[in-house]
């Protein structure tokens, strides 16, 4: 900025890449007012309807002010290339503005893997999961190559679909066009196997990989901690720091809910002590949340208790709902009623907190205190969001909903289900007898 200002007391006049170093410096800064004083030099010197002037101030706007003030340079940029749409779009992606970013998409002269790549980039971090992989397959139609940049956006959208099939042929198709894949490619790939609970996938794209860093590792330690194996989880960690790789707060998130999912409540403790007296910058709210969960899950109501008023910061919803959790589980009506009644006074309308709360009296076989709860849901207009779950069978996503009896194969489904619970039954008889 010195240098900018005495290159006027110089009388050296600026040109279009001098502005677009300043103007980007003052998004580096995150000052837009220092930006906008910029943008009137450039006016003054009639170097704002340049492109490159014009693709900084788009930059400047999208990030650090509004829309609108973008839109108004883009139009007074003469001759905006695909930079300057490029630009454009993703501001109102931000903004989660989906038909006018996809307007300014379709109207781009040229577009390039980076204008498709922010569309899908764009579509799946905003959950629009279908449309992200339906742009993908039009890039590929029209004879676009996908990048490193492309494959991590579009297998967190196919992840969040939990379609193992299609993510297959993403994964192919990753191979097909960057030979080999690295690691932020591969480390999207063992996050997207492992959202899908595919564990055997997951590892071995882990075991091809020819570089590793802690993304790679958390998202391994993640996959089995969350897909119920926590004791592998544990394994490698110990691995993990025996390669020399430094932990960071997602890796002692995985490890802890590894905990959680064994039963380890005291090396749970441990690891959780550890952090705190080696690097207490690791631990996040997640972190005590997590301790919360695992400390009711186990039944040890006083100590959880002890932890969250113990807390180095106001407790949020989440904790109580992790206390009540485990009152469910373990019928503690009275604390459960506690924790109910904290949750309700951040959030009244919380309909998940009455529902374990009616569930924590019907364990205890309360029933008259279950049926309070439920008429105080319907006084106060309180609804339960049906369950919704779905499964990929053949490269086709079935989708059930709790109550819902329209499925094309609901016969055969009723079918397998009763002769399901049948043999079940049979055989938990077959156990008790063999006990007795």
């Amino acid at each position: 900025m010195t240098i900018f200002s005495r290159m006027f007391e110089l009388n050296i006049r600026p040109n279009e890449f001098t502005f677009g170093v300043v103007i980007h410096s003052s998004v580096v800064l995150n000052d837009p007012n220092l930006g906008k004083q910029f943008h009137v030099v450039s006016m003054k010197i009639g170097l704002n309807s340049n492109v490159y002037v014009g693709s900084a101030l788009l930059d400047l706007y999208v990030k650090l002010s509004s829309i609108e003030e973008a839109l108004v340079v883009f139009e007074d940029t003469h001759e905006p290339n695909v930079v300057s749409y490029t630009t454009l779009l993703c501001g109102y992606l931000k903004e989660q503005r989906f038909d006018e970013a996809m307007e300014i998409f379709r109207i781009i002269p040229e577009r390039n893997v980076v204008s498709w790549n922010a569309m899908i980039s764009g579509y799946s971090k905003k959950g629009c999961n279908e449309e992200a992989v339906n742009l993908f397959i039009e890039m590929l139609r029209r004879g676009y190559i996908p990048d490193q940049s492309t494959f991590p956006c579009l297998l967190s959208a196919t992840a969040n679909m939990a379609a193992l099939g299609k993510g297959k042929s993403f994964h192919a198709c990753a191979v097909k066009y960057l030979g080999e894949v690295g690691v932020f490619v591969g480390n999207s790939l063992v996050s997207f196997y492992a959202k899908c609970g595919s564990l055997e996938d997951c590892l071995r794209v882990f075991d091809r990989l020819p570089e590793r860093n802690v993304v790679t590792w958390n998202a391994l330690i993640c996959a089995h901690a969350q897909n119920g194996r926590g004791d592998v989880a544990i394994e490698l960690f110990k691995r993990m720091e025996y390669m020399g790789i430094k932990p960071n707060s997602v890796t002692l998130l995985g490890l802890l809910l590894a905990c959680s999912h064994v039963g380890l409540v005291d090396e749970a403790y441990s690891y959780f002590e550890q952090a705190r007296t080696q690097d207490a910058n690791l631990l996040k709210s997640e972190h005590y949340a997590c301790m919360v969960d695992l400390l009711s899950r186990s039944g040890r109501f006083q100590q959880a208790e002890k932890f969250i008023h113990d807390l180095p910061f106001d407790p949020g919803i989440g904790f109580w709902k992790a206390l009540l959790g485990g009152c469910q589980i373990h019928s503690n009506t009275k604390l459960g009623e506690y924790a109910a009644e904290k949750v309700l006074a951040l959030e009244p309308g919380d309909v998940s907190s009455y529902v374990m709360l009616s569930n924590a009296h019907s364990a205890a076989g309360r029933w008259q205190s279950v049926s309070i709860v439920r008429n105080e849901m319907r006084e106060k207009g309180l609804k339960t969001v049906p369950g919704c779950s779905w499964v990929e069978i053949k490269c086709k996503i079935h989708v059930f909903v709790t109550g819902d009896k329209r499925h094309a194969n609901k016969p055969e489904i009723y079918e397998f289900l009763g002769y399901f619970l049948e043999h079940t039954m049979k055989s938990q008889e077959t156990d008790f007898l063999r006990e007795f």
